[in-house]
Parts: structure tokens; C-alpha cells; sequence
């Protein structure tokens, strides 16, 4: 089993468990070989029982070797689980560190327990060999998973799931997996596509049509263990370039021109972003191979690489939309006619732009996805198309469609290039986000109400593995968004995994067009959002190494509070930042119910204990206000806020500091940024921790890894409290008092000094960047009991 130390560290909230007591066991503590798998024999067959990890177990039928759909990922690799066999009255036990299973061979009984013996699952085999599968569980243990809504489901809806479910990828939005998960302590994921799942207050029941569910896995342990579980078996999400933890506008009906000013308006304006996405009018389409080149009349500079010039001059990088469709009466229609490279479920039909027959090709053939990534697709590339937005596959009703199209152009652009893969699509199954995947919620309607539905389906997207979530920022559909819809959707928008505005034809979804007061609401959440891009870049490669993405559900970081379980108003934007944006229309108060625990509001200091509602005053004027706290314990590295992200070295973090009576810990991560250069080592981490205690405040610093040397020079540590009197490193000299943060700023070396801001008093400490461990204690003035 990976390591999850680092995950649970950063999580926090992670249930221990103690040693269970047994019976003395007949094998040896450490597993011998093939001790990890049990034979299970039924009355009509045999299943085979693995190990794949501590706390994961595969069940088959005998002789299942290959993953039946891309769900799984087929280049998994599982060594042998250290585990205990032994025999307990009629029952044959397997205990990891993670679980326990029982099997009775009389009564063909299997029971999956926590390592302290609390049962979790029983597993009814009787129909298992007919790929019909059913796992008991305690009464009312919530779920979680299967599947969201489509962007137009008129329902609100909500993250626990009841009854009977399809997972699918469904259409505009949806984001699907054969995966149920529960906060008790456990998770059960199908090797199948689609799967059906009834669930009841006791059962969780799995099949498939028509193709019956072969392979099971189980999963046990805290929300965090079940999803890096989850990634281990189904994959990982590559790392986006870091431009996309950045603002990117989306307009359909625009060209070179017009693209050009806009960007240096956001310039001028000193409005951040660094991507600017295309819809149709950056194609040829309904041309000869028009689907992959670009629009000459549109964008003249295109083809020979000098639009691209000028953009990397601006800071910005260019992406464009792709359709799974190609025109018909075309060359590449005719080849792909007579090369059967048709979707049997797609028939010829006029396209709605170009009003020419169109027809989509089949994604789940290999030698369709090598065709579809072309040399006029590849010259696109080359020439500053860097990104993809993939669009419309849902309409196919194949789950695997979209999730192809994207491995084509991931497949494609790694075999000619070390830049990393971008891309939005509009649905997602589970197995896509290897793919460099990331979803978008559909052709949205503007409006509150719309804007309010969106934060259902961005955390009912998370509940399925699908963490690079993002929507069209103000809407997609008429009519235009008024002022303070646009301005609240901006705010809302910075605190999701991908963050971008897109409208229908020939709208507009930049700042200055919805009148001062808007504008400067929206740019002060784009600033914002700028300031955090080490701390949101740092959680981009959490989720690659664990599986788990920047957005948490409430229930994920809280599995025992009941109060936790189906919110969708509230959500941790990392470990350490929880926010609720502002959906209704003129509010001018806000009743929020803060999970247990200390929390500081972001904008103006005041401090709350948590476990209780508390009632907001609303900016209804200005819209100037984000409902965002920061949890007790938070370590919070910023940024300068620039024009986009590698505009200027960082060789400065601000690291905001908020210490606890626990220990707490933040990993910081960087790399280049833009290549697969980390896939080998060449990175920077470091773990930073605090802890409150009576005399003040413990400060650490990890050994660094530094497979890559970052610009980074320093630290400047704003730890929050009592103010200091002395920081000292721990076996060595006292650092020296510089007096003000502008003085410790300038100094070449290591101190400290005294401040106040709007949390309250200050103690400043800069830090060089260095290789070794090293750990200082801030003395304070005042001893905290």
C-alpha cells in the first residue's frame, strides 16, 4: 500500500485505530508468499480473494485476468501484502494492517472488519458467480457516489445517494463511476460499465447489463484512504500545467483581433489570467481537415506561428475546442468511411454550424485515436493551440466516448511533446482522469438560481473521483448576467479546481463589461486567487500522489458529523480554507454553520468556535464580500499576485500561520510547471508544520527534497497570536530582532520582528531556503494557558 502519512497529516480528522486483540495466529506475523489470496470456493465455481492493498480487496472469478473496462487501470502494479493468516472457530482470517477478512467455507460467509474488529461489510457470494453482488453494511450508513446531474436536471439535488442508481457518464455534466463510498469506513467499486446499484438502509447490491460484474473491489478505511485507494486502482490524474491554476475566458465568436485586445486589456486592467480558450472560430471547420487547422480568416497569424508569438510575449496561452464529429464530404470523412472509423450509434446528420453533413467517429478504437491526433492537428499544436476543450461527445451515449476522445489527444500530444496536457470536457466516467481530464458542468443557464445549482454538481463530481471540476463562469445561456450574478460567480469560481468564464454566441464574460462595481468585485477575486497559486499547486500534486483534489466535500474532512453529510453550501478549499460563496440574489445576511473546531474569518480576523451557526452581514451593495474562514492549525503559503502565473520568479513565500494545540502541516511543492519533468523526480518539497504550546509557538521546516531547484530564496512566516519576545532554533542562537517587516524583508539574512494586521498581532520570521530539518520556537509575550 502507497504511503498515506503525508495525506492523513495534511487531512487531519483521520480516525485511529487501535490494535484489535486475537487469538493467537497459526502463521507468522510477516505474510509468506501468495498469503495475500485466498481461494473462495461456492457450490457452483470458485472467486478468487486478493489483497491488492492494506486495506484493498479484489474479488473475481476464477479465471478473470484483464480489467473488463477502462475504469480499471491496466498498468496497476501490486507487490505482496505483509499479512496474518490464521484460524478463528470455523473462520479462515486474513489481517492486514488496514482490515480484517473472515471466510467461512461452511456457510460461505465474508466479512470484512476494520483493524479493531468493527464489522464494515458482509459480502453475500450466492449470486457472485452470476455477476450479481450484494454487501451488507450497518443501518443508515450514508452513501456517496454513483453519479451527479446533467446540467439541465431541473432538481437541486444532493450528495447522499439512495435507491437505485446507474452509473454513467451520462449526458451535458455528469460525472459517473460504478464507485459507492461511505464516511463509515469503507468503499465498494465495480469493474463495469454500466453498473446498476440498489442501495438500501442495509445493502449495497451491484450488477450490469449486459455484461455481468466479474470483478469487485472493497475498500476500507478513513475518506482519504478509500479515494487514494480509489487512485491507486483506477490511476492517476497527470499534473496540469500550472497556468490552469490560473483564470481562463472562453468566447465563442471572436478572432486575432479581437483576441489580442482583449488580452491586453486584461493586462492593463492588471486583471490576472493566463488562457485564453476558443470555441469554433479558431477552425476551419467544414474544410479539408478543417476539425484540426486553423481559421485563416479568423486568425490569419495562426498557421505560421506568429499569433502564438505574440501571445507568449502577453503571458498567455491559447487552447481550443475540438468536436468528436468530422464532416463527411470531406478528406477525412471519406477516410474515415472507408476505414469504418464511424460510431455506430452516431448517423449522418447537417451540423448546426456549418449546416454540412457531420457523423462522429469511434474513440474506443485504437487506430481511431491514432488517426484523430493528424499533422495538421500536430502543426495546431506547434503553433499555440496548447490545451483542449472537448465537446459534445456526451450526445453519443457511450460512456468511454468522451473519456477516448481525451485519451487520443493525450496519447497524442505526449508522443510529440514534454508539455503537459490541458483539457475540459463535459462529462466524465471514472478511468478519464488519467487522461489529463478535467470536466466542465455544460451549456449552463445564467442566473442565480443556475449559479446556485453548480456547487451540487462540482462536489457530487469530487464523491466520484472527478477532481479538476469547472463550470462556465456567469453562465452559458441567455439572457446576459446581471452585475452581481456575474461578480458572485466570479467569487464562487475561484474557489473551484478549474476556473474560467464562458458565454453563448458572441456574449462576453470579462470583468470591465459588467460596470465598475462588478468589475472590481470580480478582479479582487481573481487577485485572490493569484495570491494562493502555491497553496492551490501544491494540493494539484496532492491530488496526482493521493487522489484527492483541492475541493472537500464537508462530509469527506468531518466522516463523524452527522450535521457534515449532505451540505453542498460549504466546502474546504484544501485542508485549510473553507468558503461559501455568496448564490442568492440582493442577500443581505447570511446564516452559516461552521463544522467543530476554531475558525478565523480570511477578510476581517473575527474568530468563531465552530459547531455552531453563525449570522453574516452581506455586502449587498458592493458584492465586495467572500464568506471564507480559515480553520484553526492553517499553514497558508501566498504569493505576489501577478498579471499570470510565471510572469516573475518567486523567490519569496508569505506564509500565512495559524497554530493550534495540535500539530499540524503543509506540504509545499514546485517544479518547472510545465513539463513530466516531476514523473522523475525533479521537484521541490518541504514540509512545513506548527504547533501551539505553553510558552509559544513550534515552527518546522523539513528536510527539503530538491530534485529541482526553485527560485524560491525564503520564507516570511506570519504566525498569527500572542506576539513573540525571541525565536530561537532549536539547539542553536537566538535569530535577530529586525523590528518591522519592511526592515526583515530587506535583510539578506535570517530574523524576525513584531507586527499587527487584521488578525491581530504578528510575529514575523524569515527563513532562508535550506536542504536540512530544522525546527524554532517563537516565545511569546503572553503565555497561552
Amino acid at each position: 500500500m502507497r504511503a498515506r502519512l503525508l495525506a492523513m497529516a495534511i487531512l487531519g480528522a483521520m480516525a485511529t485505530t487501535p490494535t484489535a486483540n486475537f487469538a493467537a495466529p497459526v502463521s507468522p506475523a510477516h505474510s509468506d508468499a501468495g498469503a495475500d489470496r485466498m481461494e473462495l470456493v461456492l457450490p457452483k465455481g470458485k472467486l478468487e480473494l486478493r489483497l491488492l492493498e492494506t486495506g484493498v480487496i479484489q474479488l473475481r472469478t476464477e479465471g478473470t485476468h484483464e480489467p473488463a473496462t477502462p475504469v480499471i487501470d491496466d498498468q496497476a502494479h501490486f507487490g505482496p501484502v505483509d499479512v496474518s493468516r490464521y484460524t478463528q472457530g470455523a473462520d479462515q482470517v486474513m489481517r492486514s494492517s488496514g482490515l480484517i477478512v473472515r471466510w467461512n467455507p461452511a456457510t460461505h460467509s465474508l466479512r470484512v472488519d476494520d483493524p479493531s474488529e468493527h464489522q464494515l461489510m458482509e459480502v453475500d457470494l450466492s449470486q457472485a458467480l452470476d455477476g450479481r453482488w450484494t454487501v451488507r453494511h450497518a443501518k443508515d450508513d450514508p452513501q456517496y457516489g454513483v453519479g451527479g446531474l446533467n446540467a439541465f436536471d431541473a432538481k437541486t439535488g444532493n450528495l447522499l445517494r439512495q435507491g437505485k442508481q446507474v452509473a454513467t457518464a451520462g449526458n451535458q455534466g455528469h460525472t459517473g463511476a460504478p464507485f459507492v463510498w461511505s464516511t463509515a469506513g469503507y468503499g465498494v467499486l465495480a469493474d463495469a460499465e454500466p453498473a446498476r446499484f440498489d442501495l438500501s438502509a442495509t445493502d449495497i447490491r451491484v450488477q450490469a447489463t449486459p455484461n455481468a460484474v466479474r470483478t469487485l473491489y472493497l475498500f476500507v478505511g478513513s475518506p482519504a484512504d478509500v479515494f487514494g485507494q480509489l487512485h491507486d486502482i483506477s490511476g492517476a490524474s497527470p499534473m496540469f500545467p500550472k497556468w490552469a491554476m490560473g483564470f481562463t475566458n472562453s468566447q465563442w465568436g471572436i478572432d486575432q483581433k479581437e483576441a489580442l485586445t482583449l488580452v491586453d486589456t486584461y493586462r492593463a486592467k492588471h486583471i490576472p489570467i493566463d488562457n485564453f480558450t476558443f470555441d469554433f472560430d479558431w477552425k476551419a471547420w467544414g474544410e479539408d481537415m478543417g476539425e484540426f487547422r486553423w481559421n485563416t480568416d479568423k486568425f490569419p497569424d495562426g498557421p505560421d506561428g506568429k499569433l502564438k508569438q505574440q501571445m507568449d510575449q502577453r503571458g498567455m496561452h491559447m487552447t481550443g475546442i475540438m468536436k468528436p464529429r468530422v464532416h463527411v464530404n470531406t478528406v477525412e470523412g471519406r477516410e474515415a468511411t472507408e476505414r469504418g472509423y464511424w460510431l455506430a450509434q452516431s448517423k449522418e446528420a447537417p451540423d448546426y454550424f456549418s449546416h454540412k453533413p457531420v457523423r462522429d467517429v469511434d474513440f474506443d478504437k485504437p487506430e481511431v485515436r491514432a488517426w484523430f491526433f493528424n499533422d495538421a492537428l500536430k502543426h495546431s499544436y506547434e503553433t499555440g493551440i496548447v490545451g483542449w476543450w472537448n465537446d459534445e461527445a456526451d450526445d453519443s451515449g457511450v460512456d468511454t466516448q468522451f473519456l477516448n476522445m481525451q485519451r487520443a489527444l493525450y496519447d497524442g500530444q505526449r508522443g510529440i511533446s514534454d508539455q503537459r496536457v490541458w483539457s475540459i470536457n463535459r462529462n466524465f466516467y471514472l478511468g478519464s482522469q488519467r487522461y489529463a481530464y478535467g470536466v466542465w458542468s455544460g451549456d449552463i443557464q445564467s442566473g442565480f438560481a443556475s449559479m446556485a445549482a453548480q456547487r451540487q454538481r462540482m462536489l457530487a463530481a469530487f464523491d466520484v473521483g472527478a477532481m479538476h471540476w469547472g463550470m462556465d463562469g456567469g453562465g452559458f445561456k441567455a439572457p446576459m448576467p446581471v452585475p452581481e450574478n456575474y461578480a458572485r460567480w466570479i467569487q464562487f469560481g475561484a474557489f473551484t479546481p478549474v476556473f474560467r468564464v464562458h458565454a453563448d454566441f458572441g456574449q462576453k464574460r470579462q470583468p470591465w463589461v459588467y460596470g465598475p462595481i462588478a468589475e472590481k468585485a470580480a478582479t479582487d477575486a481573481i487577485r485572490l486567487r493569484y495570491s494562493l497559486i502555491p497553496y492551490i499547486y501544491s494540493y494539484e500534486n496532492f491530488a496526482h500522489r493521493y487522489g484527492v483534489g483541492l475541493v472537500r466535500p464537508l462530509q469527506f474532512v468531518y466522516p463523524n458529523d452527522p450535521a457534515q453529510r449532505d451540505r453542498i453550501d460549504a466546502w474546504m478549499f484544501g485542508d485549510y480554507l473553507l468558503v461559501s460563496p455568496i448564490v442568492d440574489q440582493g442577500q443581505t445576511v447570511k446564516h452559516l454553520q461552521l463544522p467543530k473546531g476554531r475558525w478565523i474569518n480570511w477578510f476581517d480576523g473575527k474568530v468563531y468556535d465552530g459547531d455552531r451557526e453563525i449570522t453574516l452581514n452581506v455586502d449587498a451593495a458592493n458584492w465586495s464580500d467572500i464568506p471564507l474562514f480559515v480553520r484553526e492549525g492553517a499553514i497558508i503559503p501566498q504569493q505576489a499576485v501577478m498579471d499570470f502565473v510565471s510572469q516573475h520568479p518567486v523567490t519569496t513565500l508569505d506564509v500565512q500561520v495559524f497554530p493550534s494545540a495540535s500539530l499540524t502541516t503543509f506540504n509545499v511543492y514546485d517544479d518547472d510547471g510545465e513539463t513530466y519533468a516531476y514523473e522523475k523526480g525533479a521537484f521541490f518539497q518541504q514540509m512545513l508544520s506548527t504547533r501551539r504550546d505553553g510558552n509559544g509557538v513550534t515552527l518546522g521546516l523539513g528536510a527539503a527534497v530538491q530534485g529541482f531547484k526553485p527560485a524560491l530564496h525564503d520564507y516570511v512566516f506570519a504566525i498569527h497570536g500572542d506576539a513573540g519576545k525571541a525565536v530561537t532554533e532549536l539547539h542553536g542562537k537566538p535569530l535577530q530582532d529586525l523590528g518591522t517587516i519592511d526592515a526583515l524583508r530587506a535583510s539578506p539574512s535570517e530574523g524576525w520582528a513584531r507586527g499587527h494586521d487584521r488578525f491581530g498581532e504578528v510575529t514575523y520570521v524569515k527563513l532562508l531556503l535550506s536542504g536540512p530539518a530544522r525546527e524554532f520556537h517563537i516565545d511569546t509575550a503572553t503565555v497561552t494557558p
